[in-house]
């Protein structure tokens, strides 16, 4: 592990990983502020106040068009990367975060509720860029036995990006009412660092030699990357698949999904990153503090109650990331899938036996914690990190479209129905998220190999 490694990991991850985590929850604990601006808006524009219907839907569309941008950006990221190589396709996008940033942050005072909303989306179709393209880069540049620490890194800084908005959202920094446009556009500050210090670092060494056949180019970067002077191997283990695609162009989404020679892996991608998204995390990001209040918390309790939970986050993910190496892929994700559709159903029981037993909201905080963990120990970055493993060079930007797509689409639908998904069904809701989690963890178990500390080339072969 070279400085110039983790240094480019650490940066990424903090300029771009970091603030996807960090949308994801900034708009839990301020609800009720950004509510009654709107509400005031409303009542200043028609001379009457919003109903709670339309003020749910707008405020609904608020939180889940974050997930809308983040479909758009993840169908952007073929086009994107072979363009601008990984490298300067996460340099331009910071400047969609400065961008939202403004929006967001001088909304209230030109009074309004649009730029809020056309902030979120901006801030989603950077995150759907970002949130293929870091993966994916730091997937090309580390050595084999590494790529599994370096690329649950990005999910690390995920959890902090959550903890880091459930700690500035408490009342005694910028949880107050004046403070939510500063809280929502705090996201310039990592984008302006990533910003300025990327370009110190070169791109990704198989785009260069593989897509630009420049293989002085890729040596160079190699020497940086790996701190040493004797980097043939690699060289040959590069200009071997580039042989093998010799014959093959990058292939398009609608190409991958007829190849059947990759057909298994397609599946896997779709399988797990809808399985991520559909397993209730993002419901529980978006809404914790309704869920809280919902299982009995008192109030005043429920933005500590949150920030506990993002200690727990992070604790989970260094679990993960550290553990990656020696347990593998398949493992994590199993384990992560089975604790949250257990903790889902968890959540069902405590709350249906809440009247008779008031101790059961305990429970209840239990099972939230035990999805939020569960989530951030494999499922939260192993995906994104098959994904680079489980195709070569040719196939992995289409297949970082796909699971991008599907992943952002089944973000937005959770975000979007969720609240009246609660209001119909009540407690059962759970039980849903329950079944999607078993039945990911099942096809995992009985289809997906394992990936660990092998080449591109032999994964490929190992499906074949």
């Amino acid at each position: 592990l070279t400085f110039s490694l983790l240094s480019v990991t650490l940066l990424v991850s903090f300029g771009s990983s970091m603030l996807y985590g960090y949308n994801l929850a900034v708009v839990n604990s301020p609800a009720v502020h950004i509510k009654a601006f709107y509400n005031a808006t409303w009542s200043q524009r028609y001379g009457h106040e919003l109903s709670p219907g339309p003020l749910t839907l707008l405020y609904s569309l608020t939180v889940s068009i974050f997930a809308l941008g983040g479909l758009v950006g993840s169908l952007l990221v073929g086009m994107v990367v072979e363009r601008y190589g990984r490298n300067g396709a996460l340099s331009r996008s910071a400047l969609l975060v400065l961008l939202a940033g403004g929006f967001m942050g001088f909304s209230r005072e030109l009074g309004s509720p649009e730029m809020v909303i056309i902030g979120r989306s901006i801030t989603g179709l950077h995150s759907g860029i970002c949130l293929s393209v870091v993966p994916l880069y730091l997937g090309e540049i580390a050595p084999k036995n590494l790529r599994g620490f370096l690329g649950l890194m990005p999910s690390i800084f995920i959890c902090l990006g959550v903890f880091a908005a459930q700690v500035l959202s408490l009342p005694e920094l910028l949880g107050e009412d004046r403070f939510w446009p500063l809280l929502l556009s705090v996201v310039v500050v990592p984008a302006s660092l990533q910003l300025l210090l990327l370009h110190c670092f070169p791109e990704s060494p198989r785009y260069l030699l593989i897509e630009r056949n420049d293989v002085c180019g890729a040596t160079k970067a190699l020497h940086q990357f790996l701190g040493t002077l004797d980097v043939q191997d690699v060289i040959e283990e590069m200009k071997e698949e580039q042989r093998s695609l010799s014959s093959m162009e990058m292939v398009s989404v609608w190409q991958l999904l007829q190849d059947r020679s990759v057909h298994w892996q397609t599946l896997s991608v779709v399988v797990v990153n809808a399985g991520m998204q559909l397993s209730g995390i993002d419901a529980i990001w978006f809404y914790t503090n309704i869920i809280f209040e919902n299982v009995g918390i008192p109030v005043s309790q429920i933005p500590y109650t949150t920030v506990g939970t993002g200690i727990i986050e992070i604790i989970a993910g260094l679990i993960g990331c550290f553990t990656i190496e020696k347990v593998g892929r398949r493992p994590l994700i199993i384990i992560g899938f089975c604790a949250m559709g257990i903790c889902s159903a968890g959540i069902t029981v405590s709350l249906l036996l809440q009247a008779a037993l008031p101790w059961m909201h305990y429970v209840s905080v239990a099972c939230v914690v035990g999805i939020i963990a569960g989530f951030c120990m494999g499922p939260a970055g192993v995906p994104f990190l098959m994904t680079a493993e489980l195709f070569t060079q040719s196939h992995r930007p289409a297949a970082y479209i796909v699971g991008g797509s599907l992943n952002w689409l089944c973000n937005f639908t959770i975000g979007f129905i969720f609240p009246f998904l609660q209001m119909s069904t009540g407690a059962f809701c759970y039980l849903v998220f329950c079944g999607v989690c078993l039945l990911v963890a099942l096809y995992v178990y009985f289809i997906m190999p394992e990936t660990k500390n092998k080449t591109f080339m032999e994964i490929s072969h190992i499906f074949a």
